[in-house]
């Protein structure tokens, strides 16, 4: 059976790199998800001899595996995170043209029997990057929450900031696909799940309390109507902490969440035709 892996939040710390390229090496998926917020934080140090990541790092790793690996090599799906900027779409599509990954921001591709759909934008956060946030269902901002229309850009958009949803977003990607051979490659959880508690408790705004759950409610929506084989999140790291899942169910579709808090690199392998009987290896 096609087996997979997935991750996410990997926010450019090399280490985990590192062991995600051992594991592919040692294990060869057929496929291997990444679910966003891949690049450093802006004030990150890279290590000595590094001054792009993309360019000094990612794309040297990606040819060398994919030289060693040859027909071995798996696919490899991406989509960014709200923390990743969107300036280095054009590096990520150089890659994609040279058969190292597939970029799948609303785009969709054919991989292992199934239709792959990559969606990486969120509802709006406290932080000040917009490039991959949106409004969720309405113009409607949590306490606390920074406006799409607001905060700053690497990228200028090729939408409607003031205006576009990720529900409409949603309509589009999914138009033409067959529920039961799909898999969403989310960065956002859906709202109100397992994959999608913050670390929120007791904490106000003017005085409202803020809500635990950050996720998509566009996302949950859409899910509670599109019944998907499977749907692939990250962004909320502590959520498998304090929720002591990383596993969920909305309606018929299995939800899987590889974001992680911890030092480790969370890496979830599943077989496409089983997703329920995925596993988290913490490594």
């Amino acid at each position: 059976m096609p087996r997979a892996f997935f991750v996410s939040d990997l926010h450019g710390q090399i280490p985990r790199y590192e062991k995600l390229w051992e594991k592919m090496l040692s294990e060869a998926p057929e496929a291997v998800f990444f679910g966003g917020d891949l690049f450093p934080h802006d004030m990150a140090r890279l290590p000595a001899g590094l001054n792009h990541f993309s360019v000094d790092y990612l794309r040297p790793q990606l040819e060398k595996l994919k030289a060693e690996m040859n027909e071995r090599y798996p696919a490899m799906l991406l989509i960014p995170g709200n923390d990743d900027a969107r300036a280095e779409e054009d590096l990520l599509l150089e890659m994609e043209k040279d058969g190292l990954l597939h970029y799948l921001v609303m785009r969709k591709v054919d991989v292992m029997g199934y239709t792959i759909a990559g969606y990486p934008f969120v509802p709006p956060t406290p932080f000040l990057r917009k490039d991959w946030e949106k409004y969720d269902v309405s113009r409607y901002v949590d306490p606390g929450c920074v406006p799409p229309t607001e905060g700053h850009r690497t990228k200028a958009p090729d939408y409607d900031p003031g205006y576009d949803t990720i529900a409409k977003d949603l309509q589009i990607l999914s138009k033409g696909m067959v529920a039961e051979k799909s898999i969403f490659l989310f960065h956002s959880p859906p709202y109100q799940s397992k994959l999608d508690r913050a670390a929120l408790d007791h904490q106000f705004v003017d005085h409202v309390p803020l809500d635990v759950h950050v996720g998509s409610i566009a996302i949950q929506r859409f899910l509670q109507s599109f019944p998907a084989h499977l749907s692939l999140h990250g962004h909320i790291h502590e959520s498998s902490r304090l929720t002591g899942h990383w596993k969920d169910r909305i309606g018929e579709t299995i939800c899987l969440g590889a974001a992680w808090d911890g030092p480790e690199l969370a890496l979830i392998s599943f077989d496409t035709e089983k997703p329920e009987e995925a596993l988290r290896l913490l490594i």
